[in-house]
């Protein structure tokens, strides 16, 4: 992790803030091109106000690349720092304009580093130089900051790094599932906190405490930003800086800068996908912006068995097959347990029936009826639910995994599956998923309730609409697993005797 040259905590802390509200008018703006980004950096405190990553196709215009930071119209996300105003001096900022170096403004072939200098006039005894470094191959981006004091007074100086985004999900995000979008501060004593735009508007944010170690995150569904430094007394703050914009900052004490001296900060601007083993390299829980939601227990070792598998495969859609038999085998003597009690209440079903219509007038005694033939048959009508609930947490997790991985975008199966982040741009998979979900149906005992009977077979249907517009990845994992269960259920129905003909009425 970058350090900062000097860490010394101010005594008597003074009152300083974060200067402007919305973001300004730009100044020049100037655009770095590397062999993974194209970001574009303002002169007007030298704002980060675009960042194009050009190894990832946009999902609503595949004719372009995603678009990760942007001021326009349709989208406020940039990243900018400067100096706090301190007792209500102001120092060099974000608003301040500032002149850049010549130089390249493409990386070289053959060069590894690509830099932007930046240097403020001073303000109230004070020049801010700034320093872009992108590296190749990399998505973090260094940013130096030097202070200098060009006043005859000890000066105690606060650097504030700040992540500003409307309040708006990604464009192309389907309504049928919710990833989170938003800031995201991370202590090691508090760990991972997201914030909701919503606290921010109601003013339930603010100040969010200090701590001499952690970062910043504004978070979206495969992509992230943060701001990471080294250890040293920092604060953290969000804040609403206009009609549906929202920021989050860090506030870092940079200790006493004497006349005539300079102070250097180094620090990292992360901007990216969520590519989880390169997260956890970056910084300590990093790689939690990548959103399991309530199952992150299971889904990591999920996802570390998947890119195992991925590694060894070399495709992510057999990996999901392979993650999916892998499953069913772990879970396999709980699979047989509760298709064996699926298969003895479909055996007594017929029993079952006609014992409903000789007593449908006698509800109690009906009730006493069907619970003697349970007894005598030895069924439980449980015995078929249970086993499945134990294995619902890893399959919802696995679920998460497959939505959350940004492994998945612009990743090919077969055929006319091209991008397993996308949907099926045929149907062909929802289709398969619909029908198999039907016959799984059709192998189940029908209900003796003639209303549940027929939620049986709508519920499917109704479900199966979901899977028209999920990932072709999402789509896969539950087209295989439903196989696999016909598959087994099926041999379980056989060896029981109540195999239904291929044909026959239901």
């Amino acid at each position: 992790m970058p350090q900062a040259t000097s860490t010394a905590a101010t005594p008597t802390a003074p009152s300083s803030s974060v200067p402007g509200t919305a973001p300004a008018p730009g100044g020049e703006a100037i655009t770095l091109t590397t062999d993974r980004v194209k970001a574009t950096i303002d002169t007007r405190g030298g704002e980060l106000v675009r960042l194009e990553l050009l190894h990832y196709v946009d999902n609503v215009d595949r004719q372009r690349n995603v678009v990760l930071f942007d001021r326009s119209r349709e989208r406020l996300y940039l990243a900018r720092s400067g100096l706090a105003t301190v007792d209500g001096v102001a120092y060099p900022n974000h608003e301040t304009a500032m002149t850049a170096s010549a130089g390249p403004r493409e990386l070289a072939a053959g060069a590894d580093t690509l830099e932007l200098k930046l240097e403020s006039p001073p303000v109230n005894g004070v020049v801010l130089r700034k320093t872009y470094t992108l590296k190749r191959g990399d998505y973090r981006i260094g940013v130096k900051h030097e202070v200098v004091n060009t006043s005859d007074k000890t000066l105690q100086p606060q650097l504030y790094l700040q992540l500003v985004r409307d309040g708006n999900a990604p464009a192309g995000e389907s309504s049928f599932y919710f990833t989170f979008t938003g800031p995201a501060v991370y202590t090691d004593a508090k760990k991972f906190e997201k914030i909701d735009f919503s606290d921010i508007e109601k003013k339930k944010a603010g100040q969010l405490g200090s701590a001499s170690d952690g970062w910043i995150a504004m978070v979206q569904h495969y992509f992230a930003s943060a701001w990471l430094i080294g250890n040293g007394p920092r604060e953290y703050v969000t804040s609403k800086l206009g009609d549906n914009q929202y920021a989050v900052a860090m506030m870092v004490k940079l200790g006493a800068l004497a006349p005539n001296a300079t102070l250097v900060h180094e620090a990292t601007l992360f901007a990216g996908p969520q590519e989880e083993k390169k997260l956890e390299a970056m910084a300590p829980g990093l790689e939690l912006v990548k959103d399991y939601g309530y199952f992150t227990i299971l889904a990591k070792p999920l996802f570390w068995l998947l890119d195992k598998l991925h590694g060894v495969l070399g495709n992510w859609g057999w990996a999901i097959v392979a993650l999916v038999v892998l499953l069913k085998i772990a879970f396999y003597w709980l699979n047989a347990a509760a298709y064996r009690s699926m298969a003895k209440m479909k055996a007594i079903n017929p029993k079952v029936m006609e014992m409903r219509e000789r007593l449908k007038d006698k509800p109690q005694q009906m009730q006493q009826e069907m619970m003697r033939i349970y007894r005598e048959e030895k069924v439980n009508p449980l015995g078929g639910c249970l086993p499945i609930l134990v294995q619902i947490p890893f399959f919802i997790a696995l679920y998460w995994v497959l939505l959350s991985s940004v492994e998945m975008r612009n990743a090919p199966w077969i055929g006319w599956i091209a991008d397993l982040s996308a949907k099926d741009p045929y149907y062909i998979l929802p289709l398969l998923m619909t029908g198999s979900t039907l016959f799984q149906t059709w192998l189940n005992p029908t209900p003796p309730d003639p209303v549940q009977a027929k939620m049986m077979w709508i519920m499917p249907l109704v479900f199966s609409v979901m899977f028209f517009v999920f990932p072709a990845g999402l789509v896969l994992y539950w087209l295989t697993n439903n196989i696999l269960s016909i598959a087994q259920q099926w041999f379980i129905n056989r060896q029981l005797g109540v195999a239904p003909k291929l044909g026959a009425a239901k």
